[in-house]
C-alpha cells in the first residue's frame, strides 16, 4: 500500500475500485490529482508556532487538500463559482506597507471605522470560503490557500479561544492579498502579523480608545469591544505610541503573573463561517439533491458528509475525517 500511496506501483481500474469499496468512499475520488485541486494549486501559508512536530503539518496539508477537493465538487455541482472574489494581489515591500495594504483593504471591502465586527464574514464577503476543523493540535491556529482558480480557502482550528480566532483570521488575509510567492518565513509572518494589527485595530480608531493611564480593567473592556486579546491591545498600544515601553513592560509582567498568558478573562465568542451552510441549502433545498448525492459530489462518505457538513458539526477531528491519506 505504500507504494500505492507514493505512486511507485500502478493501480488497475478494477482494483482501485475494490479499494473504494473498502473505504467507503466513492471512486471518482481516487482519480483526483490533488495538485489540481489540493495542496499544490497555492502557495499555502500557517500561522502556527514553531514546536508544530512535521509530521503534524503533512496531515494538517492533507486535510486541506481533502476540503479544497470537497469544496471545488460542491461549487461544480452547482454549476461553477457565481461569486466574485475581491483578494486581488497587492504587493508590498517594507513592513511599514502592509498596514498601508490593510487599510486599503478595509476601504475596498466596505468596512466602517473602528472594530470588525465578524472577520469570518468579511472573509467570506469577499468571496472566500472558511472551514472550520479540529485540527487535533493547539501548535496552529489557521492555514489558508489562494488557488489559481476558484475561491481563496481558509481552514481555521476551532480549538483556538475566539479572540485568537479572530487575529489568526485577518493575519490569514493578509497572507492571501500580499504574498504569492515564497519567502523568508520570519519576514512574512511579521508583515501578515502587521496586517492583522491595523486591518483589526486601525491606528487612528485605538489611539483614541487606548487610555494613557492603562491597567488591566481597561484592557479587559477593550477586548469586548475590539474583539482582540489583551496581549494584543498591549502591543498595539505601545506601538502605536499611545503607552511607553515601560508600561507594556510592566503590564506584559502584570498579566504573566496573573496567568492570562495562557488563559485571559473575558473570552470572546467563537465566530462561524456560513457560507458553506448556504451552499449546501441551495443543493439540498433549492437543486432539491438528495444528501447521499450530494456527498458523492463531494467525494465523501454519506456518514462522514453528514457530520461535517450537514448536521454542521465542525467538532469532528481531523484524525477522523481524513482517512484517505494523499
Amino acid at each position: 500500500m505504500s507504494k500505492v500511496e507514493a505512486g511507485k506501483v500502478a493501480v488497475s481500474p478494477e482494483r482501485l475500485s475494490l479499494f473504494a469499496s473498502a473505504l467507503g468512499y466513492p471512486e471518482h475520488l481516487f482519480y483526483v490529482d490533488p495538485q489540481v485541486h489540493g495542496v499544490g494549486v497555492g502557495l499555502i501559508h500557517h500561522r502556527k508556532r514553531a514546536s508544530l512536530p512535521a509530521s503534524a503539518l503533512r496531515v494538517i496539508h492533507a486535510t486541506l487538500a481533502l476540503v479544497r477537493i470537497q469544496i471545488n465538487g460542491l461549487i461544480s455541482a452547482l454549476g461553477g463559482p457565481e461569486r466574485p472574489v475581491n483578494f486581488s494581489h497587492k504587493p508590498i515591500a517594507p513592513l511599514r506597507d502592509a498596514k498601508r495594504i490593510a487599510r486599503e483593504v478595509r476601504q475596498e471591502w466596505g468596512l466602517p471605522p473602528g472594530p470588525v465586527d465578524n472577520v469570518i464574514k468579511a472573509a467570506e464577503d469577499a468571496g472566500a470560503v472558511v472551514v472550520m476543523r479540529d485540527l487535533n493540535s493547539d501548535l496552529l491556529d489557521a492555514v489558508s490557500q489562494k488557488p489559481e482558480t476558484g475561491p481563496p480557502l481558509l481552514l481555521v482550528n476551532e480549538r483556538a479561544p475566539g479572540a485568537r480566532c479572530r487575529f489568526s483570521v485577518a493575519h490569514e488575509i493578509g497572507h492571501l492579498i500580499m504574498h504569492i510567492e515564497p519567502g523568508k518565513g520570519t519576514e512574512q509572518e511579521q508583515q501578515a502579523d502587521a496586517f492583522a494589527s491595523e486591518f483589526l485595530m486601525p491606528a487612528k480608531d485605538i489611539s483614541e480608545q487606548i487610555p494613557s493611564r492603562l491597567g488591566i480593567a481597561e484592557l479587559a473592556s477593550l477586548k469586548q469591544k475590539w474583539g482582540v486579546s489583551m496581549a494584543a491591545l498591549l502591543r498595539r498600544g505601545r506601538d502605536v505610541g499611545v503607552i511607553t515601553d515601560w508600561q507594556y513592560r510592566n503590564l506584559a509582567v502584570e498579566m504573566s503573573t496573573l496567568g492570562y498568558r495562557t488563559a485571559e478573562p473575558m473570552e470572546i465568542p467563537l465566530e462561524r463561517p456560513s457560507y458553506m451552510e448556504g451552499l449546501l441549502e441551495q443543493l439540498l433545498k433549492e437543486e432539491g439533491m438528495a444528501s447521499e448525492q450530494v456527498a458523492y459530489e463531494s467525494y465523501l462518505k454519506p456518514s462522514e458528509f453528514t457530520v461535517l457538513y450537514v448536521n454542521d458539526s465542525c467538532s469532528v477531528s481531523q484524525q477522523e475525517a481524513t482517512e484517505v491519506r494523499l
